[in-house]
């Protein structure tokens, strides 16, 4: 029963989607735009059900409830079994999204009746020439300011804009503003929840005329106006074994995330600790690993491919040419430690402090001392 699971796509039409994700190889309604494919997630707003193996049919709620440490893994909290902690999205971003800025768990618990906060990060899987993120206020901008611009339609002036394209990633903490600008798809990885406060939406018209609502005064009670831009782009630190490449993107409270180069043949080992995703961002090849009864068993990966691997799946491989994106629960302390060893580094307070404001790894937010 422990086998790498793959789910039923949950397609999200908003204002701004396109039909770019049938370029990475998703199967999209014929007609219509898509704007987000929530690819892994047991939010209730878009609830992923598994599409194969002996599982199918079932969500992914419903599997971590069933599954319990066997799938999510023996060293993650109890609560992860009732909410399961990620989500997963492929993101088309054919016209420019909101601006816009998350709460962390601590307001979303007040204010949003127990929904976690929205800590994420992007990773570009496609650009168009000239295309741009918004991540962070200009320095100097007060609370009073932005209110003001806001008012008057001129916030975008106070923001800071990055060129990207794609292999570019960056860390997008609760109380970041932030946007995506048009001719982008992006992978993202966040937490469990779907809360978004919108403050500016170019004041631009759905298909019945209406403007979409704007959350300003939420906003601004969660805006941190004492960490302005600019935001970088992730380097990432790069760790090289035979036929992988890993590019550790991110290590913060929630989650560990790494792109993925895998050249020939891959091997990995889930120890039961805890669950990976992965996101099949360009290539292709197979997965390979072995069932409970001891058979070796095997599945083709193609672009646009997610699966969920169980914390309990023991020595599988990847095989073939493939870009993907991984993502884990955080084990903060015990990363942030291997990954120092794996860099050389004994000291790994300092080497964090480092590789944080380098703007190598992206940190924020760390765990509470």
């Amino acid at each position: 029963m422990y086998y790498p699971l793959r789910f039923k796509p949950v397609y999200k039409d908003y204002i701004w989607g396109g039909r770019s994700l049938e370029e990475l190889g998703k199967m999209l309604p014929r007609e219509g735009r898509v704007a987000e494919s929530w690819e892994i997630s047991a939010h209730p707003n878009g609830m992923s059900v598994v599409s194969n193996g002996m599982l199918a049919g079932i969500s992914l709620a419903d599997a971590g409830r069933k599954l319990g440490a066997k799938l999510l893994g023996s060293q993650v909290p109890e609560s992860f079994k009732h909410r399961f902690p990620l989500l997963v999205k492929l993101i088309d971003a054919n016209d420019r999204l909101s601006v816009q800025v998350h709460p962390d768990d601590a307001y979303a618990m007040r204010h949003e009746n127990g929904e976690s906060g929205k800590n994420e990060m992007w990773y570009v899987v496609s650009s168009r020439p000239g295309a741009r993120l918004i991540a962070g206020l200009a320095p100097g901008v007060t609370r009073d300011a932005f209110a003001k611009a806001i008012d008057d339609g001129t916030c975008l002036d106070l923001l800071h804009t990055i060129p990207v394209q794609a292999g570019d990633a960056i860390n997008i903490p609760a109380g970041l503003v932030h946007a995506i600008g048009e001719g982008l798809v992006v992978c993202e990885i966040q937490q469990n929840a779907d809360t978004t406060y919108r403050v500016f939406d170019y004041n631009r018209r759905d298909s019945n005329g209406q403007t979409r609502p704007l959350h300003v005064a939420k906003a601004l009670d969660v805006i941190a106006f004492d960490r302005p831009g600019p935001v970088p782009l992730l380097s990432g630190l790069f760790l090289r074994t035979e036929g992988l490449t890993r590019r550790i993107l991110v290590l913060n409270r929630y989650f560990l995330v790494e792109e993925l180069q895998v050249s020939g043949r891959a091997a990995f080992y889930s120890d039961s600790s805890r669950f990976r995703t992965l996101t099949v961002i360009a290539g292709k090849g197979g997965i390979a690993y072995r069932s409970e009864a001891g058979h070796q068993l095997s599945d083709p990966l193609f672009a646009g491919d997610s699966l969920l691997i169980p914390a309990s799946l023991g020595a599988w491989e990847l095989t073939g040419n493939l870009r993907l994106l991984s993502s884990q629960p955080s084990f903060f302390a015990r990363d942030a430690a291997e990954l120092a060893k794996s860099a050389g580094q004994a000291d790994t307070v300092a080497w964090l402090d480092q590789v944080g404001s380098s703007g190598q790894i992206g940190l924020d937010p760390r765990p509470v001392a």
